[in-house]
């Protein structure tokens, strides 16, 4: 048997009663079977009992395996069998009790995975995606990352679960797919900025990975041009997993099993009798201890003496010390591989054994002491543009029928008007809470959320060179996020000629007012007919007409209604009024998104002086 595990001719010893040949085969595989558990139950509370009684079952019953040679498969079986019985188990509790289907905050076993070995990059992802199978694919997965890493071969895997080899290759084949899809989907949750789309989807996710929300987000992540980005450039999860080592034992259970095989076993640790208590708690201590020494055939007055104390000195040694590392095998790092939000490093810590006594009192007198290990999470230094670095400039017309890109999500609340509200246009298309239709009007918005300015060119009014609205007064953030209603204002009106735009004719129209285009200060952007804006905090907005006449509206929408408005398809034939274009997304879902030109921080008496391009840091 590989890896340094005892081969066939000891557990034959141990099937015929030779005391420290047990003691090996229980301290060598004591961690393939918590590898076992733990990953195939996701670290729930209750890993150490069913661990424990897995090794109850092994020492029990090795004196009937008719073939030495298949103990791991064996060993494997019994193991998943316990898996099941404790689900049984579970299911049977009345309503009512409590249930030990809980996991263990602080015994979970990605993370533990995580932790111990020091795992990062693509490695770290497959780790995290196991969370999103179901049982029955976390089980096998649980064998199957056994297998890459070369503790068990593809026939003791199957022979674990009582199928053909040809079985298990297809098994396995599905489990990989569904853990491709599961570090897609941890891939696209943790995206910056993440899809828009792909928010609406889990709105009403809990959080918790499971294998029905996995389905939904990976359908998702296949059919959006965006997330599909998830699935490239990852590297198969068999070369990921290739070389890497076992998940070291926890100290503390040790003297559990131990305890459990022998009730009356002071062993050379502390916690003992916590570890018992709680196997005998769940009905596994009481009901089998008492059975093993008997129906083996084997003799328990001596199995705890000399040779057991050393191997529970090297088993502790082995658990305490975190000497269990990915191999030097070098982790394949793709251009597309996900960058690490935090970098968990576990110094080494070194196990030093006493000097050795003679070997008469090694079980009296073996001792040994471990170096507590630490944890140390460095979390990245943010970096990103600074607010109010990017302003709005002028910008060329998109292509009518190119969708805009995902809008960004950013927490929204309520947008309130302090003060100087206009309920309902009074005239005209515009729309909106707050109108603004004269020179000075102006409205002070407060809160955190998206508000719409929609425009009105009053060119058939008087046209001429436009004096623009301005924020003044800002606290926080205002940031401008998209522009949409259908149209730029300078876009050719349907049904008129094409020279005929929202801005102005160059023709007297048939009731004879002045004819003539408004005109925007130079290097000014041009407005669409509704411009989305995100505040977070408190500005006050004011129409400045002088000259040219225009009406403005501000309106507080959600996200969802700026995403409707912008990706309203233009009509697939020409002609009638409505969209003529796609909406444009200008939020980059951080401080470098652009904040509107004539925006400002100070509160001048004269708000149509603020300059074009203010500093708002």
């Amino acid at each position: 048997m590989g890896n340094g595990q005892p081969g066939t001719a000891t557990v034959v010893a141990a099937q015929a009663g030779d005391q420290h040949a047990l003691d090996e085969l229980v301290a060598a595989y004591l961690p393939l079977v918590y590898n076992v558990v733990g990953r195939a139950l996701a670290g729930h509370s209750d890993v150490d009992d069913v661990v424990q009684e897995t090794m109850l079952r092994v020492v029990d019953g090795l004196p009937k395996l008719r073939e030495p040679e298949s103990f791991r498969s064996w060993l494997v079986a019994i193991a998943l069998r316990q898996v099941h019985e404790r689900g049984r188990r579970v299911a049977r509790l009345p309503d009512g009790e409590p249930s030990h289907d809980l996991a263990d905050p602080g015994a979970d076993f990605v993370d533990l995975t995580l932790l111990r070995l020091e795992l990062s990059g693509q490695r770290r992802e497959v780790a995290e995606a196991t969370r999103w199978l179901d049982d029955g694919d976390r089980e096998l997965l649980s064998l199957w990352w056994l297998e890459v890493s070369g503790e068990l071969t593809r026939a003791e895997l199957a022979a674990g679960l009582g199928i053909t080899t040809a079985h298990a290759a297809v098994r396995v084949q599905r489990v990989k797919a569904s853990l491709a899809a599961a570090r897609a989907v941890v891939r696209a949750l943790r995206a910056e900025p993440r899809c828009v789309d792909l928010n609406v989807v889990v709105r009403d996710w809990d959080g918790r990975p499971s294998a029905t929300w996995r389905k939904r987000i990976a359908r998702h992540t296949r059919d959006c041009l965006w997330c599909m980005a998830a699935w490239q450039e990852q590297v198969p999860a068999e070369r990921l997993l290739a070389g890497l080592a076992l998940v070291p034992v926890p100290v503390a259970l040790l003297p559990g099993v131990l305890g459990a095989l022998r009730p009356d076993w002071s062993g050379t640790s502390s916690g003992t009798s916590s570890s018992t208590s709680s196997s005998t708690s769940s009905g596994m201590a009481s009901s089998s201890s008492g059975t093993s020494g008997t129906s083996s055939g084997m003799s328990w007055s001596g199995l705890l003496a000399k040779p057991v104390a050393v191997g529970a000195a090297a088993i502790v040694a082995a658990a305490s010390a975190v000497v269990v590392y990915a191999s030097n095998q070098a982790e394949p790092t793709p251009q597309a591989n996900l960058a690490e939000l935090t970098r968990t490093t576990t110094p080494a810590v070194t196990t030093t054994p006493s000097s050795p006594p003679p070997s008469s009192s090694i079980a009296s007198t073996t001792t040994t002491t471990t170096t507590t290990t630490t944890t140390t999470t460095t979390k990245p230094v943010p970096t990103g543009p600074r607010y109010g670095s990017v302003v709005d400039t002028v910008d060329a017309k998109p292509d009518p029928r190119t969708p805009p890109a995902p809008l960004p999500v950013r927490p929204a609340g309520e947008v309130t008007a302090v003060g100087g509200v206009y309920e309902n246009a009074k005239r005209g298309y515009i729309g909106g809470k707050y109108v603004m239709m004269r020179r000075g009007e102006h409205v002070v918005l407060s809160g955190r959320g998206y508000i719409q300015v929609r425009y009105e060119i009053a060119w058939f009014n008087r046209p001429g060179g436009m004096v623009m609205p301005t924020w003044t007064g800002l606290k926080g953030k205002l940031f401008h996020v998209a522009s949409g209603g259908g149209h730029r204002m300078d876009d050719s009106a349907p049904g008129t000629p094409p020279e005929n735009t929202w801005m102005g004719s160059p023709t007297v129209g048939p009731n004879g007012p002045a004819s003539g285009y408004v005109v925007l200060p130079p290097g000014a952007q041009q407005m669409w007919q509704n411009e989305f804006f995100y505040l977070d905090g408190e500005v006050t907005l004011a129409n400045n007409e002088r000259g040219a006449d225009y009406n403005i509206t501000a309106t507080p929408k959600t996200w969802d209604e700026v995403t409707k408005d912008i990706t309203t398809p233009p009509p697939s034939e020409p002609g009638g009024r409505g969209p003529i274009r796609y909406g444009l997304t200008r939020d980059t879902g951080d401080d470098g998104a652009p904040v509107p030109q004539y925006l400002t921080r100070e509160t001048p008496a004269d708000r149509a002086a603020v300059p074009q391009q203010s500093a708002v840091s």
